[in-house]
């Protein structure tokens, strides 16, 4: 059963309203995931904890994440994807205000954990009323507001969590949440127009009893072994139980007629690539974005202001491309488009090797900037290839999917660039003559230039025919035939 669009005002156009809300929601969500990394240890100070202890914070907000977002699309097919929408922003704005009046590190991971159940249902929800409310031939045209959201606030993050650490306090990282997601809950509630898929969907309780816990085992022990290195036991104990959960949950999913996780959707081409795609681009861009903080901080002596300011340029290259990829769609066809960004991509990671204590800050800048140009190419041109040939009532099932991908892939990237510190020695502050060592943090560049490259093999994969619409062949008029003529 599926309601028809409505809002509350009459003329108008319901689907900007779905454009705005879906901006500043997903907006803060990303920016908060970079964010708080910057702030950790003025909380650690304030509160008077290790170092090692702050990673709660983190933890908390991304197993909170995991648990919920496998249960979104069926919420949103069940109960209207307005009404499950607003209700998970509302509790993400409400967390967000309990985080910044936080009084010690149990509270505040508390309100993060609570954070992250919003998030986790709110992100697949938004992503579905978008697709919904365009069909495939239009949403090239969204690349403006696509593009904001999932990559210019990753990289907005460090920038605005250095100037609140360094000029007012670690709080506002939190409260700057508040007034854009009042705002945008009062414009939601009065715009936004109402999709009931199936009122009568039943409830998977075993698949939601093994993705839950699995994929949240798998999200701690990810943050674990970038907390702890590759050798923690956290790591290998949760990580090998959530993976068994894992696998029988994809077992059971596949022989369930109402699946939770409609895992048959990788049976399409299109969305099975895609997916994958963004799944190795997600993990270098979060990879490097992680490295190359800790390597200007730490390697560098560079202060947390400096370190966003320097990163700012990738945001700017992310908004770049979003002005030329509906262009490059049109000329090169997603195949040649994809790939040649996520090279691009690949060359950018690596160039971060360029970066030394001599370079000057220009060096850094470009580089973040070509980062952000390609990936903001990629990301975009992807999100449309997964969803072209979707249709709408398999849109919730699909984004769910699309957005576990993205958490993990984004978790993967950090830990796996974690871990590579760690083999190669990031501990070791000094190199020969007393300078910095940053042959763990380039190596890690390249990891994450590696993760880059599979991306360009299996874009390579990708047919144009199957996710570009048919071009319609021209009529031809053609004279009237002699005994038409004498009819005339």
């Amino acid at each position: 059963m599926t309601a028809a669009p409505r809002t509350r005002l009459g003329k108008f156009d319901p689907r900007v309203a779905v454009c705005v809300v879906y901006v500043a929601a997903m907006f803060m969500n990303g920016m908060d995931a970079t964010i708080v990394n910057v702030a950790l240890p003025a909380i650690g100070a304030e509160f008077a904890v290790a170092p090692s202890a702050t990673s709660a914070i983190n933890i908390g907000y991304l197993v909170a994440l995991a648990v919920c977002i496998p249960v979104s699309g069926w919420l949103g097919d069940r109960f209207g994807t307005k009404r499950v929408f607003l209700a998970a922003f509302g509790v993400f704005v409400l967390a967000s205000a309990l985080c910044g009046a936080a009084t010690d590190l149990g509270q505040l991971t508390a309100a993060r954990v609570l954070q992250g159940a919003g998030g986790g249902v709110m992100s697949p929800v938004a992503l579905t009323m978008l697709f919904r409310a365009y069909p495939p031939a239009e949403r090239i045209r969204l690349t403006r507001v696509l593009v904001l959201p999932t990559a210019v606030a990753p990289a907005l993050g460090p920038v605005l969590g250095g100037f609140f650490v360094e000029h007012l306090d670690w709080r506002w990282g939190f409260y700057v949440n508040l007034p854009v997601g009042v705002a945008a809950l009062l414009f939601g509630l009065l715009l936004l127009p109402e999709h009931v898929e199936a009122r009568g969907k039943r409830f998977d309780l075993l698949g939601f009893a093994l993705a839950a816990p699995g994929l949240g085992l798998v999200m701690y022990a990810l943050d674990a072994v970038a907390q702890r290195g590759p050798g923690s036991p956290h790591f290998w104990g949760f990580g090998l139980l959530g993976l068994v959960l894992l696998g029988v949950l994809v077992v059971g999913q596949l022989r369930s007629r109402s699946p939770m996780l409609d895992l048959r959707l990788f049976t399409d081409p299109a969305f099975r690539r895609a997916s994958l795609i963004l799944f190795c681009c997600v993990a270098g861009f979060l990879g490097t974005l992680y490295g190359f903080t800790l390597m200007y901080q730490g390697a560098l002596g560079a202060s947390a202001w400096e370190t966003g300011l320097v990163t700012l340029p990738k945001a700017v290259g992310l908004m770049a491309a979003s002005q030329l990829v509906g262009w490059a769609h049109r000329r090169f066809g997603p195949r040649r488009m994809i790939a040649g960004a996520m090279f691009g991509a690949a060359l950018s990671f690596a160039a971060m090797n360029l970066v030394q204590a001599g370079s000057g800050a220009w060096v850094a800048a470009l580089v973040q900037f070509a980062s952000g140009f390609f990936v903001g190419m990629a990301s975009t041109e992807l999100q449309v290839v997964a969803f072209a040939t979707i249709g709408s009532a398999s849109t919730g099932g699909a984004s769910t999917l699309f957005n576990v991908q993205r958490q993990v892939g984004s978790a993967l990237g950090v830990a796996i660039t974690a871990c590579v510190l760690a083999a190669v020695g990031a501990g070791a502050a000094t190199g020969t003559g007393g300078t910095a060592d940053l042959a763990p943090y380039h190596a890690a560049m390249l990891v994450s230039a590696g993760f880059a490259l599979v991306g360009v093999l299996l874009a390579l994969r990708i047919k144009d025919s199957e996710v570009l619409p048919p071009t319609p062949k021209p009529t031809i008029e053609r004279e009237p035939v002699a005994s038409e003529r004498s009819e005339m």
